[in-house]
């Protein structure tokens, strides 16, 4: 028989020591075992918070291109433009300098009857360094002059397939593989062996150079190192952001949901008080409960990112355009985010662990919690933040505007944007409080309601942090794509319609150039019959001839070019859009669908003068050397401010003749129009099948074709951020929601005792979703055009603060209006419930 030895009571620690802590951490693990349910709600959050942080991660860095594509695994890179006579003696230095290279040749050829074009690239699949640029899907690789390994989508074109024989600029060759660049599926190239492109337009030597500074070697050398320091979204700085914005929401959701924890087990925990626990012990309690919910929550986050990750992964690769590895995970940050949620929810639960340890034992045990401190919370250091932040956003968009958009400006971009969050979140309690004093005179319900969310500040100001972050992300995106679309100057969107095609000439100054030109009289009639035909192929009758002119618009003021192809207003081109001419004015000198065109000043209108007239047999009067700059007359080929005429009846591609020039201006400046070529307008999309054999009857006719590509409109962008903004703003709002009525439930059950009805029950729910969504739109709306604002008003290259006129007001108001009415609506709805009458309260 044994006896264990107590210490003398003299030595033994008044807090217990070791073994009393480590009995208050298993008395909180039961807890949180036996109490899972009550904290679901929390444990979602962390869980919603991890896993889209891990989702997050792992999709951002993954999407944009590679940004050093071309270099394989090579360290440096060498461009030459064409196969000059010295390229084999620089090749030759290239490698007797640095050992191994890898040459890959390329010549840009014309798909026949596309405005497409594809490379025939001679590369050595067993190269050093092009390796990770090559992919065989079938067949084998090219290994005979008469050997030729394709793309996928460029043999499809063809019309080939594996053991076909492809004929192209009078040599025969047979398709051996199928092959792709897997880090760009968008490259269509021709793969032949080494040595088999006759005139290569680009020639490339991979090497590495082993330390050495590439601007040391030659004007035309270029590292990857270099290369990847200056791309702005680089993978590790999405990587960094996502992960930041993920810890912040889950610290921002966790503090209110563990403020609700410590309150809920008031009673519990003022009974563990009265027993001898000190308030280290009870701050124990909370802070180990926070430690299991964190560790439960990151680990199921992870599991569910994760397969989120995977799901989404082939996806992602068809919309990124390249192929992307199963777990090609940024793992330090999926590490770091495990690490970071844990601790991030220990330290949300330190200050709710403070706060219950003030509370009276008598108190405590009662039930009823110390009121909350009168905190008069300033809203000078939120604004500060915001201020500080507009004026480095606009050094950012200076420096962008400087530099061509370069990436000089990065730590300025991020320092600003990091700012907008603290000036967030800072802002939050100040603007509960401003609301529960304009809520003074409402109805009970909408007053009790706005009164909680002020008072009980440090839960509610962090749910309502968190979804003013949700709608800040959305914002941003969304007044950013506005004004980038918004420019009328360099017009960004679809090509076309996704029913019209466009055929032009080959000496057209959009054509291919498939024929000997220029083009004859019957030549020119036979094209227009192969128009006709195709045109019938289609299923449409309605063939537009299109012209263009030599006059181009453009802008005197911060380097801002015109993009895009100004076709000439023709009675036919017009009548196919449903333009009158009594619509038309007179004097117009152009006509335009793109929206604010005819309110920007400083337009030109310019044109080359043939020979030494100006196409009316004015000659220009001689200049003085070092003389003035050539003023902007039609004299000299040049119009200013010319009359601009908004007609929204024109077609918006960025392809189509979305701004025309009149046939007034035409003659009035002795303007020469040319034959371009025609525009068809189809009742429903073409199919793949029709596109193919219309682009073969193209390239027999020495046509090229264009249809729809596949770059995204405006409003499919806005709108998809418009969406992420309100679900994850929801998302968090219904959680925070039922945070918040479950710590008032003994409220409700007083309101119930004393004969509210289920409506005043449903009125206090709804008003509580209703406003943490109005205050976290706006908020969250402010912040965005705040940091937006602070970019673009001095980046000239995007108009300036001028360009904010174009945001997307609709997109705005759904979230401005919607999701507050949406939250208002679902609190209403699914509340409302009686609550378990007052003396059958539960001892936790």
């Amino acid at each position: 028989m044994s006896a264990t030895t107590l210490p003398p009571p003299a030595t033994r620690p008044a807090d217990g020591g070791v073994p009393a802590r480590r009995a208050v951490i298993r008395w909180a693990w039961r807890l949180f075992r036996h109490e899972w349910r009550q904290q679901l709600l929390i444990a979602a959050l962390i869980i919603l918070a991890v896993g889209a942080t891990i989702l997050g991660s792992a999709v951002a860095p993954n999407t944009p291109q590679v940004a050093t594509l071309g270099f394989g695994n090579a360290q440096d890179l060498a461009t030459f433009q064409s196969a000059g006579p010295h390229l084999a003696s620089e090749i030759a230095s290239l490698q007797h300098r640095f050992g191994r290279v890898d040459v890959i040749e390329n010549e840009t050829l014309a798909i026949p009857g596309s405005v497409l074009t594809y490379q025939l690239r001679a590369q050595n699949p067993t190269g050093p360094f092009g390796q990770p640029e090559l992919s065989l899907l079938s067949g084998h690789y090219p290994t005979g002059p008469n050997d030729v390994a394709m793309t996928g989508a460029l043999a499809s074109e063809f019309n080939l397939k594996v053991g076909d024989l492809w004929h192209q600029g009078g040599t025969t060759r047979r398709v051996v593989g199928i092959v792709e660049n897997p880090q760009s599926l968008l490259q269509q190239f021709a793969l032949v062996a080494p040595g088999q492109v006759g005139s290569p337009d680009q020639v490339t030597v991979l090497f590495d150079a082993h330390g050495v500074s590439a601007g040391s070697i030659g004007p035309n050398v270029q590292s990857a190192k270099s290369v990847a320091s200056k791309n702005v979204i680089n993978p590790e700085t999405i990587s960094i952001a996502a992960l930041v914005l993920g810890m912040l929401l889950i610290a921002l959701v966790s503090i209110g949901g563990f403020t609700v924890l410590a309150q809920r087990r008031l009673r519990s925990l003022g009974m563990l008080e009265s027993l001898g626990a000190t308030d280290r012990h009870v701050g124990l309690v909370v802070r180990a409960n926070g430690v299991a919910v964190g560790v439960v929550g990151a680990v199921i986050g992870v599991v569910l990112g994760l397969a989120g990750w995977l799901a989404y992964r082939p996806s992602l690769e068809t919309n990124a355009h390249h192929l992307i590895g199963m777990w090609a995970l940024p793992w330090v940050v999926v590490v770091l985010a495990v690490a970071l949620a844990i601790v991030a929810t220990y330290f949300a639960a330190s200050n709710p662990a403070r706060s219950i340890t003030k509370v009276p034992i008598v108190a405590a045990l009662s039930g009823r919690p110390a009121p909350p401190k009168q905190i008069h919370r300033s809203a000078l250091p939120g604004i500060g933040f915001l201020v500080v932040a507009f004026f480095m956003l606009g050094v950012s968009g200076s420096q962008s505007a400087g530099s061509g958009g370069g990436g000089s400006q990065m730590p300025e971009l991020a320092l600003g944007l990091i700012l907008l969050i603290p000036g967030v979140i800072l802002l939050a309690p100040f603007c509960l409080s401003v609301l529960a004093r304009l809520g003074r005179n409402a109805p009970i319900s909408v007053r009790l309601a706005l009164r909680d969310l002020a008072r009980y500040r440090a839960r509610s100001g962090s749910a309502l942090g968190a979804i003013s972050l949700g709608v800040l992300i959305a914002v941003i995106i969304a007044v950013v794509a506005g004004v980038r679309y918004g420019n009328v100057l360099d017009y960004a969107g679809p090509n076309l319609a996704s029913n019209q095609v466009i055929l032009y000439n080959p000496d057209g100054p959009l054509g291919g150039q498939n024929c000997p030109c220029p083009t004859t009289a019957t030549q020119r009639a036979a094209m227009q019959q192969s128009a006709e035909n195709i045109a019938a192929s289609f299923g449409s009758h309605q063939l537009v001839e299109l012209e263009t002119t030599s006059a181009q618009p453009s802008h005197n003021g911060g380097g801002r070019n015109w993009s895009g192809t100004v076709y000439v207003a023709t009675p036919q081109l017009l009548q196919a859009f449903g333009i009158k001419p009594s619509e038309i004015n007179p004097k117009a000198d152009m006509l335009s669908a793109r929206p604010g065109l005819s309110s920007l000043s400083g337009m030109q209108l310019n044109w080359q003068i043939a020979g030494s007239g100006n196409g009316k047999g004015q000659a220009p009067p001689p200049q003085e050397p070092q003389a003035a700059p050539t003023p902007c007359t039609p004299r000299y080929g040049c119009l200013a401010n010319p009359l601009i005429q908004e007609v929204g009846a024109l077609p918006s591609g960025v392809s189509a003749p979305n701004t025309v020039i009149t046939e007034y201006a035409l003659h009035k400046y002795g303007l020469p129009s040319l034959p371009t070529g025609w525009m068809i307008q189809t009742r429903t999309p073409p199919t793949a099948a029709q596109v193919t054999n219309a682009r073969l009857a193209a390239s027999l006719a020495g046509l090229s074709i264009e249809t729809k590509n596949s770059a995204p409109s405006s409003a499919e962008v806005i709108d998809a951020a418009t969406l992420f903004g309100i679900v994850l703003a929801l998302a968090i709002l219904a959680m925070s929601v039922g945070l918040i009525r479950s710590e008032t439930a003994a409220d409700l059950r007083t309101l119930a005792a004393t004969g509210a009805s289920s409506r005043t029950r449903r009125n206090l729910t709804a008003v509580t979703a209703g406003a943490l969504g109005l205050l976290g739109a706006v908020l969250g709306t402010v912040a965005g055009y705040v940091g937006v604002a602070g970019w673009i008003r001095t980046n000239s290259l995007n108009g300036g603060i001028s360009a904010l006129g174009s945001v997307p007001v609709q997109n705005l108001l759904v979230i401005l209006v919607g999701m507050p009415l949406v939250a208002a609506v679902a609190g209403w709805l699914l509340a409302g419930r009686e609550p378990a009458a007052i003396g059958r309260q539960p001892l936790e």
